[in-house]
């Protein structure tokens, strides 16, 4: 695509001014990966732990290591790391199905979550598919207050009122809502304010996008539960596909025996030489995640200054790496899409169409020029063809692959518009 001198001049601008931004990234960034380089140390991290397993995996020293030293990153007891995960849904279904028995109540408290839950949990979908309501789980939830912060006296109310509640759930991401993204800070307020009412209950938090943001995790802040995909922020570009499970002891042995069998746990699990690639997985992720936020910083300024509403603005802290555009049509999406398609390292030859998939509600038109298959951390952007045609946007691999896609997507955008 041709890049017209209106945005390169803008892109210039937008550099200049974002600056003090890229820094406090970058520092993040630092003092992110000097914490993983100690695990590595601290586990005496070796080639040998690179090797494959097959069959029932066991004696898999390279897999009990990295569980190890993804507890100690994510500042939990316990945690596990496994390919056979093949999402964040995936890894979200097993640890709640984990945690939860018939009778209990999951009470979410950061509004509605990520769409494809909605089935999980037996909030849409056929009875009898096996939803947590099939199980006889029943659901409850309480929104966010209009400028985002948590009802604390809401949730106080709910978990005295409702003895059966068993895990309080928090969705860190603002997912397909138009909202924005909560803070590690205010995420461990929220479970003080938890904690005060019932210490019974299991704080699980979907930590999709938000992985090394920041320097602390969710887990550092008191949940017993932390999810995510290593196709986004954790697997740091380099992981082809599974997902993660952190927190306390007990809720990671839960989860664990949903993942396998009880009894076994993580004890079994073959890694058929996918070792190395989580292992430098995590050991890139702190660099790559700083490459998608400074990607994601100069969409909201971009954006910004065409004229369209972003969330967040260009010199706000973010908490993850999702930036959103309202386009306010549906060709307009589609527009930027398209835009981010063309600026893509796999297949910039295709256009994105709207389709129905799996576990949406609403048709999506999706650009994910990736090397991995709806892999987030690399350039991508997605949006259900709803109003007000919010354009999610996040991820890339380099920063300079990531500002020619944000650049190819505004003057794809300018063109729809007429500008």
């Amino acid at each position: 695509m041709e890049i017209s001198r209106k945005i390169t001049d803008l892109t210039a601008e937008a550099e200049e001014k974002l600056a003090p931004c890229f820094r406090a990234i970058d520092e993040t960034s630092f003092r992110n990966t000097v914490k993983i380089m100690e695990a590595f140390r601290r586990h005496r991290v070796s080639d040998s732990m690179f090797g494959t397993s097959s069959g029932y995996g066991n004696d898999d020293r390279g897999r009990e290591v990295l569980d190890e030293i993804w507890a100690d990153v994510m500042g939990a007891e316990a945690a596990f790391v496994r390919v056979g995960i093949v999402s964040g849904t995936h890894a979200l279904t097993i640890g709640l199905f984990g945690l939860l028995r018939p009778g209990d109540i999951l009470y979410t408290i950061a509004g509605k979550p990520y769409d494809t839950l909605e089935e999980v949990i037996g909030l849409c979908g056929e009875p009898g598919n096996g939803s947590l309501r099939d199980f006889g789980v029943d659901y409850l939830q309480t929104d966010l207050n209009a400028d985002g912060t948590f009802r604390t006296q809401e949730i106080a109310d709910n978990l005295r009122r409702h003895p059966n509640i068993k895990v309080v759930f928090i969705q860190r991401s603002k997912g397909y809502l138009n909202r924005k993204t909560l803070s590690v800070a205010e995420i461990g307020d929220a479970i003080k304010a938890v904690r005060a009412v019932r210490q019974d209950v299991f704080v699980v938090v979907d930590n999709c996008y938000g992985e090394f943001v920041e320097e602390r995790e969710p887990t550092d802040v008191g949940a017993d539960m932390v999810i995510g995909s290593l196709i986004k922020n954790p697997g740091g570009g380099m992981a082809e596909t599974g997902g993660y499970i952190a927190g306390t002891k007990r809720a990671v042995e839960l989860a664990s025996y949903r993942l396998t069998s009880v009894g076994i746990g993580t004890e079994q699990g073959a890694t058929m030489g996918q070792n190395k690639s989580l292992y430098k997985g995590l050991f890139y992720a702190p660099h790559t995640v700083a490459q998608a936020l400074k990607t994601a910083h100069l969409a909201a300024y971009l954006f910004e200054a065409l004229g369209y509403r972003v969330e967040p603005r260009w010199d706000e802290p973010r908490h993850d790496i999702i930036q959103t555009v309202i386009t306010g049509s549906a060709e307009g999406l589609c527009a930027f899409c398209r835009g981010i398609q063309q600026g893509s390292p796999v297949d910039a030859f295709v256009n994105p169409e709207p389709w129905q998939m799996p576990g949406y509600s609403d048709r999506v038109v999706m650009a994910a020029g990736g090397f991995t298959q709806g892999s987030s951390i690399e350039l991508s952007a997605d949006g259900p063809l709803r109003e007000p045609y919010t354009a999610f946007f996040q991820g890339g691999l380099t920063y300079e692959s990531g500002r020619f896609g944000i650049m190819c997507a505004a003057e794809a955008t300018l063109r729809d518009a007429g500008k």
